[in-house]
């Protein structure tokens, strides 16, 4: 299913355009002339085929109505033929691009037309190098833990998929029969992958196994694919036997479908080695060098990685020692002191419905507190709201702490921050702060609604994530939260900040131990937990996270390190001059990015208020 994180844009063909919506600009907008006027006609032609490709897309973005209502009843084509003629259009896309003068171009046209190169020639890379995975680079295995529709679809079917009219009901119908599709098509490439010896470790399968049996065991009338239709189409007063119909596509084409991913995994298992690193795989070292540069969008190689980690590691775990000892915890190393707050029951909500009700509830309290500062450090606010929901219980198990899901282009739909309460004493008290500022605001709601609302952005660049840059801003929005006074009555919320960076830091010494240096599952699990002192049952989840999707936990590091660069940069060369509303308007406001171009466009801002 299409999620904004890891969305790589496949290019066009040509033949679309015509009959496509045009995506390039804002109505308002002056027309565009000469080589402007060629980005922004292939930008359309981008747009519409990836809409073509990820019909998903065009629903979280709520823009499947109109000429593009054919998108809500469908779901993208995942069969071998489909990855083949994705490869060839994003190649064809890219010789597009480059055949348009890049000299000719400034400003924002500039911005635009190097972002989209980024993005097309690090999937031309990967298309090139590597022929497994679902194209590309960042992601080998097409079932995993937290990868594969399986694990997507009950949370898009259910919270992005609207359902108003008997029209949208017949769409997710006919999504439900597509889902049965597609989860055969994921087998044919996982066993065409298997030929080449690319098969998810054991432990990954293990995760998976959990995940696929316990939606199996879910008869038709306990399945979230079921109940969604059925409960939505009685409350907008939708005539028909919509549950009957979901049901009967549930247990005839649906689960066995489920049963054989799961007949392919028990497959696999006794064949399945233990090695967590993707070295292991075809090319592996050099996958895990596209992936380090298409997550963090950088050009920091694996040494340079873990070096960093283990330098911000030992002055972080400083930072964090002061301020422990100024909350009274001074007994033990700075990890088992992070155990022992964890294990406090203080600290800790009931892990009971009514206990992580009273979570949630405090965590909107923290929205709504942050949320009265945001003038004094931001120009412009997002109109979209932001709602808190818990993950589902479907696919907690494997599931991270916390993500979020933005808001739609029209703002029908609110940003989303999840949080995963499985066990709440996996998120004592002090941990939710961070978290909720780095989900929520000033993190990934501010950023991805900014990015939607932005008028004079190309559709083709609001869609587009980036790692280094999204992720690298909710991590330095964690530290702007200190700035914004959000802990000066809150040292056990400070500690959890410093944890959470620390975390961060960590991470770039796991996964390139892992993919990089060999590192075991269980040597990267114990230098996590005796680093950060989070519970075993945690670092697990993150461990095998980065096992499915290499490189990917690297970019929020690399991205907070170079947004405080360009940050740095901007107060050294505007002095007086310099407005912290203006600096986050213009990282903001121009959409996500390559972390090179970020600087680009920073320079921008530099050069426009220097005068």
């Amino acid at each position: 299913m299409t999620n904004r994180r890891q969305l790589l844009l496949s290019a066009a063909a040509l033949g679309l355009a015509a009959a496509a919506p045009r995506f390039a600009a804002a109505a308002d907008a002056a027309p565009a002339t000469g080589e402007a006027a060629k980005l922004n006609t292939l930008f359309d032609q981008l747009m519409a085929r990836q809409l073509r490709q990820s019909p998903e897309l065009a629903t979280a973005l709520g823009v499947d109505t109109g000429a593009l209502a054919w998108t809500k009843s469908e779901l993208s084509d995942a069969s071998l033929q489909a990855l083949a003629d994705n490869k060839a259009s994003n190649a064809e896309g890219l010789g597009k691009l480059k055949a348009i003068d890049r000299k000719a171009l400034t400003g924002t046209d500039a911005i635009n037309y190097d972002t989209v190169e980024f993005v097309l020639a690090t999937q031309a890379e990967g298309d090139a190098k590597f022929n497994y995975g679902t194209g590309g680079s960042g992601s080998p295995y097409v079932i995993s833990q937290l990868t594969g529709i399986y694990q997507q679809a009950p949370d898009f079917l259910d919270n992005q998929h609207t359902i108003e009219t008997k029209a949208d009901a017949d769409a997710y119908l006919a999504r439900l029969e597509a889902f049965s599709r597609v989860l055969d098509q994921e087998v044919v490439i996982a066993r065409r992958d298997a030929a080449q010896g690319v098969i998810p470790p054991d432990f990954i399968i293990d995760k998976t196994l959990i995940q696929l049996k316990t939606m199996i065991a879910n008869g038709a009338d306990k399945s979230p694919l079921v109940e969604s239709i059925a409960r939505r189409t009685k409350e907008k007063g939708i005539a028909g036997d919509y549950a009957g119909m979901a049901a009967s596509l549930y247990e005839e084409q649906i689960r066995p479908a489920l049963a054989r991913q799961q007949a392919l995994m028990e497959e696999w298992r006794p064949k399945a080695v233990h090695d967590a690193g993707c070295w292991r795989l075809p090319d592996g070292d050099d996958y895990y060098a596209v992936s380090l540069r298409n997550y963090t969008t950088s050009n920091i190689t694996p040494d340079e990685v873990h070096k960093t980690g283990l330098d911000l590691c030992k002055s972080l775990s400083a930072e964090a020692d002061k301020l422990m000892k100024k909350a009274g915890y001074s007994k033990g190393s700075v990890g088992e002191r992070y155990r022992a707050m964890y294990s406090d029951p203080k600290l800790q909500y009931e892990n009971t419905d009514a206990g992580k009700d009273k979570l949630i509830a405090d965590l909107n309290v923290k929205v709504e507190t942050i949320q009265a500062k945001l003038p004094a450090w931001f120009g412009q606010l997002p109109k979209a709201k932001l709602v808190i929901k818990r993950v589902p219980k479907a696919i907690e198990a494997g599931a991270p702490g916390g993500y979020y899901n933005g808001p739609s282009l029209d703002g029908s739909r609110p940003g989303i921050y999840w949080i995963n309460l499985r066990d709440t004493a996996e998120t004592p008290s002090w941990t939710l702060p961070t978290l909720t500022y780095h989900e929520g605001i000033p993190g990934h709601h501010l950023q991805n609604a900014l990015s939607n609302e932005a008028g004079d952005l190309p559709l083709i660049r609001k869609v587009i994530w980036f790692s280094g840059y999204g992720e690298g801003w909710a991590l330095y929005a964690e530290e702007l939260a200190i700035e914004m006074g959000m802990y000066e009555k809150d040292t056990l919320g400070h500690i959890g900040q410093v944890h959470d960076a620390l975390f961060r830091a960590v991470r770039l010494v796991v996964d390139s131990g892992m993919h990089s240096k060999h590192w075991s599952r269980e040597q990267a699990i114990k230098f996590y937990v005796d680093a950060i002192g989070d519970q075993e049952a945690g670092a697990i989840t993150e461990i095998e996270r980065y096992c499915a999707w290499p490189g990917q936990a690297c970019s929020y590091m690399v991205g907070k390190l170079d947004w405080l660069k360009v940050r740095a940069k901007a107060k050294k060369a505007l002095g007086k001059k310099f407005d912290i509303r203006k600096f986050h308007d213009a990282g903001l406001l121009s959409g996500a990015m390559p972390l090179t171009v970020l600087e680009a466009a920073i320079d921008n801002y530099i050069a426009a208020n220097k005068g």
